[in-house]
């Protein structure tokens, strides 16, 4: 019998990002227009259920182009953005190619072509090996000098009156850079600022609707993926913000609800590359063991759009 109630604490905005929804939108565009299959190259987005969705709609996901079998077949780059190396590649291979890089940090990569041409030397806030940073430190020929933590700046030997700019990753923690950028004022005198933050309304959002609700909740559930950074940053926030424990759930059929044992409120968000529907299907699972009642606050929706290439539009 079921006996036990548990209280769900909903964080709102949650869930697919503007870039997110258009890169997934390119892939299914391609594969109507073209036909299977479509070759992707990296994942489009951190997400295993996305993936595996594109799989079944014809995508083949590769590491590198020269992973490619058949030319002839469209590829598209995903949404975390690449080195100017990739396309020189695909066009070397002459590939007919779409690239789904959100805007948002294709921003970024033209932050920095402008900062080398004015021979400024620039500080890069992310995470070392992320497809993203990579990406942005593959846009100019010129050194980046990349930043995780505070203290890598004691690696930075520039005199403290040398003019230097940064920019970061765009799904780090707000909290986080926000000490760094503070540190990074404090070592050098004269700082170049991005013009409008590089950390996305996505990103800052999530993590705002989680502080929100942290301090109320025994456990905060966060639905996304281990190689997902704006993911991890939302279970550490969570943490941060009054949660006495904080997960993250990949696959959430196999979730372990002995964690909910004398559980009366759940904190539960998706990040910015986990569908919604994985939301809803995680509350149906628990319904079936569980007294629920969801509890979802009133929030602003979100409405950035970006468009798709209009050659993808162009469905036959």
């Amino acid at each position: 019998m079921i006996s036990q109630k548990i209280n769900i604490h909903l964080a709102g905005p949650r869930g697919f990002c503007a870039g997110v929804d258009r890169a997934i939108l390119m892939v299914e565009e391609a594969i109507k227009k073209y036909g299977g299959p479509i070759y992707v190259r990296h994942e489009i987005v951190h997400n295993k259920y996305v993936v595996e969705d594109l799989k079944k709609k014809g995508a083949i996901f590769i590491d590198e182009l020269n992973e490619i079998k058949d030319f002839s077949r469209p590829v598209i780059f995903s949404a975390h953005g690449v080195p100017k190396s990739v396309p020189k590649e695909a066009e070397n291979l002459n590939l007919h190619y779409f690239d789904a890089t959100c805007p948002l940090v294709s921003k970024i990569h033209r932050e920095i072509e402008y900062l080398e041409r004015l021979k400024i030397p620039i500080i890069l806030i992310g995470h070392k090996n992320h497809p993203e940073v990579i990406g942005t430190m593959g846009q100019i020929k010129s050194h980046i000098y990349l930043v995780e933590k505070e203290q890598d700046l004691n690696k930075i030997h520039l005199n403290k009156n040398q003019k230097i700019a940064y920019v970061t990753q765009t799904t780090l923690s707000v909290d986080d850079t926000q000490a760094i950028i503070y540190a990074i004022k404090n070592k050098f005198i004269d700082v170049i600022e991005p013009r409008k933050n590089d950390i996305c309304y996505a990103t800052t959002n999530r993590q705002n609707a989680v502080k929100k609700i942290a301090s109320i909740c025994e456990i905060f559930i966060v639905i996304g993926a281990q190689n997902s950074s704006n993911s991890l940053r939302l279970v550490e926030v969570a943490k941060h913000y009054g949660a006495k424990k904080s997960i993250l759930v990949e696959n959430i059929e196999l979730f372990n609800d002995e964690l909910l044992f004398k559980i009366n409120n759940i904190g539960l968000t998706a990040s910015a590359s986990a569908p919604e529907i994985l939301v809803q299907n995680f509350i149906k699972i628990l319904k079936k063991k569980y007294i629920i009642e969801v509890h979802e606050p009133e929030y602003v929706l979100e409405n950035v759009n970006f468009k798709i290439p209009q050659q993808l539009k162009a469905v036959l």
